[in-house]
């Protein structure tokens, strides 16, 4: 829904009195840049950005390229082999020409960037340590790199995999797995956004506020950052690698956020590959491939074999083939195989060959034309007008503007295809399965001057396949139902909450159980005393005492995740036991050990982990293969009874990603537990409060681990009535070089749920010791 209606307003961008161009710093030492106009901006964003982060930066480069392994190792081999055979180089570079024909002003914007990364990485790569723990020295970026990292960043969104595990799924199992099974999981990034308009604020103006989840990376995969100069003056959450603000900003007349829409936009081919009989000898000689398409015709491909690089191993070939409908990304021709084989059975390989077709390698275009516009709006409809122009991910935008004008929108690119596309791999030789344009994107709506996106279905539900559940949506909606008028300081309590409504289900056949145990006349605290599904698991021999008292602490909790609590982690591990042995049901028995995809995407295809996702599903199904679900929570209880679980906060920990392993140098603030001496330590990570279903996402995985990889990786609230009372923070801090002051330094903020407050008075910076005056920054020559 879009309303631009309101009041007029006024301008809030460069209201400042101070003349400086350079890199300025506040107390977290978040970077504000001030330049002469939006291209000497870039070049500032990107040297900061590469002063600040520059091991992540080449990181990411690295990752585009498919050349990571060489110097991180095998473990980066599997990311480095999809990189490759999904042509995201190729792909990038050819969207950066695309723009530099379609979008001049946008290209050399991007080019802008780049040349700031490239003036500021020999310093950035100076500072920081990890390049020499693995010989690596900083290298050059190209024009195209910044389109590569979005890709790279965005490639895994839409969570195609998912279709490799319906399609084991409904083989095995049959049509009705998809909908049992259908949730997201452990390798789909979510987030949790609200606007509240100005009917329902203290200020009478809008509030955004929210949470994007991902997996949390250390340096973070959001930059706070202010960008200034007299075409605009924007605060907001960048993506390292990216220019502009694309996600989360506010130019002081306007502000806007994004949450995942949860749709479906890539799609996976199964396809029938051979090698061209080009001289008529029957022996396929020649090295040309062909591949089957939908008029029954066989037509030469692209093949050609790539070598990565792997840091203390062998080099490995890659081979590179693409057809009409995309780039093969699982198999491939057999190149030892008889090319009467390949004929005959299409494709020789048992897991494939899939070719993945997706949005910006058809188009050449991946939305980047959205980027200045956006920084250059000062109203909802520019906001609008801009994320016509987006394409990937695919995210549901909330807006507002001082004028009292509101927006809620799908924004992005979504091919019109069959249904089968959407939820399968289909088969490429067969007709019916081609793209025939692009659907509309849709407006969601406002009710009571609310709107709630967590990832559930929505206005995006035409276009997507598999949603969150509904519980953080609607208990966001539900607390802010509490009160009639909220302020922005209130949003954090919102961030913060705990409650697990998904533990239902499986309290409800506790309640079960223990109604069954309970002695005559014993009273047993339950919501209910009949779970959907149960399959007479109640009969029986009695439960031990100690399992009849786990079963009645977790019929009086309060459901709440909380750090400190010794029910919640009780809770967590009842539910793990209960997800391990459905996990070693013998109907499941044919999906515990999956083809041999590519490991990428093996977070997609773990059954522990699928059902540990779906188990508030499979619970309350009404049948479930003939599997007595009661007598399993009645034997979880009996495991998890007796044993001292702690806390949960004792075993639901952080656990970021690095790219290297932490090696102890680090060095963090000694909080006088061990020792006096002051030399550096490692500081074990935190535990965390939250659940995959809370409001406070924090994500374990059931039936595997308690610890937590994916969360909130910013919150932010924006204030429409005064840009300085926004709020905003991230899970370490605004430097990405080790043992800096600011590398981790909002990470007992994070915690707690405090935020920074944004400042954007130029008198309260610092200048950066490294602005260089003579730099293109400086300039007013553009």
């Amino acid at each position: 829904m879009r309303d631009i209606s309101g009041a007029q307003g006024h301008a809030r961008g460069n209201d400042s009195s101070h003349t400086g161009h350079g890199i300025f710093r506040d107390a977290w030492g978040i970077p504000h840049l001030r330049a002469a106009d939006a291209r000497a901006l870039a070049h500032a964003q990107g040297r900061v950005t590469a002063l600040d982060r520059a091991w992540q930066l080449e990181v990411e480069r690295h990752r585009v390229q498919g050349t990571s392994a060489a110097f991180l190792g095998v473990d980066s081999l599997g990311w480095d082999r999809f990189a490759r055979r999904a042509r995201l180089e190729d792909t990038a570079r050819r969207c950066f020409a695309r723009l530099e024909s379609t979008d001049p002003e946008s290209a050399d914007w991007v080019r802008a960037y780049v040349e700031g990364v490239n003036d500021g990485l020999v310093e950035g790569g100076r500072r920081a340590p990890e390049f020499a723990r693995v010989g690596l020295a900083p290298g050059r970026w190209e024009a195209w790199h910044p389109l590569g990292v979005w890709l790279a960043t965005h490639i895994l969104f839409a969570g195609f995999p998912a279709k490799l595990w319906r399609e084991e799924a409904v083989r095995h199992l049959g049509a009705d797995a998809i909908g049992l099974f259908a949730t997201d999981g452990p390798a789909t990034s979510g987030s949790n956004g609200w606007l509240v308009d100005g009917s329902r604020t203290t200020t009478g103006q809008a509030v955004i506020a929210g949470d994007p989840h991902r997996f949390i990376e250390e340096p973070g995969v959001y930059q706070q950052i202010h960008l200034s100069c007299p075409e605009f003056d924007v605060v907001g959450l960048a993506v390292p690698g990216m220019p502009g603000i694309a996600h989360f900003g506010h130019t002081g007349e306007v502000a806007w956020a994004i949450t995942n829409a949860m749709a479906d936009y890539q799609d996976l081919y199964r396809e029938r590959l051979r090698y061209a009989d080009r001289d008529g000898d029957g022996d396929g000689g020649g090295g040309v491939v062909e591949a089957l398409d939908p008029d029954g015709v066989w037509r030469a491909v692209h093949r050609h074999v790539e070598v990565i690089e792997v840091a203390g191993g062998e080099p490995v070939e890659v081979e590179v083939i693409e057809t009409a409908r995309g780039p093969v990304v699982i198999g491939g021709l057999d190149t030892a195989a008889p090319a009467d084989a390949a004929d005959r059975t299409g494709a020789v390989d048992p897991v494939g060959p899939l070719s993945l077709r997706y949005p910006p390698r058809v188009t050449e275009d991946l939305g980047i034309g959205a980027l200045l516009p956006l920084l250059r709006a000062r109203e909802v409809a520019d906001v609008d007008r801009a994320f016509d122009r987006w394409a990937e991910p695919v995210n549901v935008v909330q807006a507002a503007d001082t004028r009292g004008g509101v927006l809620h929108r799908v924004a992005g690119r979504v091919p019109v295809r069959s249904r089968d596309n959407r939820t399968r791999v289909v088969a490429a030789w067969e007709p019916g399965h081609e793209w025939e344009g692009w659907h509309e994107t849709p407006y969601g709506t406002f009710e009571d001057g609310v709107a709630v996106m967590a990832n559930q279905r929505g206005p995006a539900t035409p276009l997507g396949v598999e949603f969150a559940p509904p519980h953080r949506a609607e208990r966001i909606r539900a607390m802010l139902d509490e009160k009639r008028v909220w302020s922005p300081a209130d949003m954090p309590t919102i961030h913060m909450d705990t409650h697990l409504a998904s533990a239902g289900p499986l309290l409800e056949i506790v309640a079960a159980v223990a109604l069954a145990d309970a002695p005559v006349g014993h009273s047993v605290d339950r919501e209910s005393s009949h779970p959907a599904g149960g399959t007479g698991g109640v009969a029986g021999a009695g439960l031990t005492p100690a399992a009849v008292a786990l079963g009645e602490r977790l019929l009086r909790w309060d459901r709440r995740m909380a750090v400190d609590s010794v029910v919640a982690a009780e809770y967590a591990a009842v539910r793990g036991a209960v997800v391990r042995r459905l996990a070693a049901e013998p109907a499941f028995a044919a999906l515990a050990v999956p083809p041999a995809y590519p490991e990428v995407f093996r977070p997609w295809l773990s059954l522990t982990v699928r059902i540990g996702f779906a188990l508030e599903h499979l619970l309350r199904a009404e049948e479930l293969y003939g599997i007595d679900r009661v007598a399993l929570v009645r034997e979880a209880l009996e495991e998890v009874a007796g044993r001292d679980i702690g806390r949960w906060g004792d075993s639901h920990k952080l656990v970021p990603w690095r790219a290297l392993p932490d090696d102890g140098t680090d060095e963090r603030p000694d909080d006088g537990t061990d020792g006096t001496d002051g030399r550096p330590r490692v500081v074990p990570e935190p535990g965390l409060a939250g659940d995959h279903d809370c409001v406070l996402c924090t994500s374990a995985v059931p039936g595997i681990t308690d610890l937590s990889a994916r969360g909130p990786a910013a919150r932010y609230v924006w204030d429409l009535a005064r840009r300085e009372d926004s709020l905003w923070v991230v899970p370490f801090g605004a430097s990405g070089v080790g043992g800096s002051a600011h590398h981790r330094d909002q990470l007992p903020l994070w915690l707690r749920g405090d935020l920074v407050p944004v400042v954007t008075d130029w008198d309260r910076f610092t200048e950066d010791e490294h602005t260089d005056h003579s730099s293109e920054e400086m300039r007013h020559d553009h």
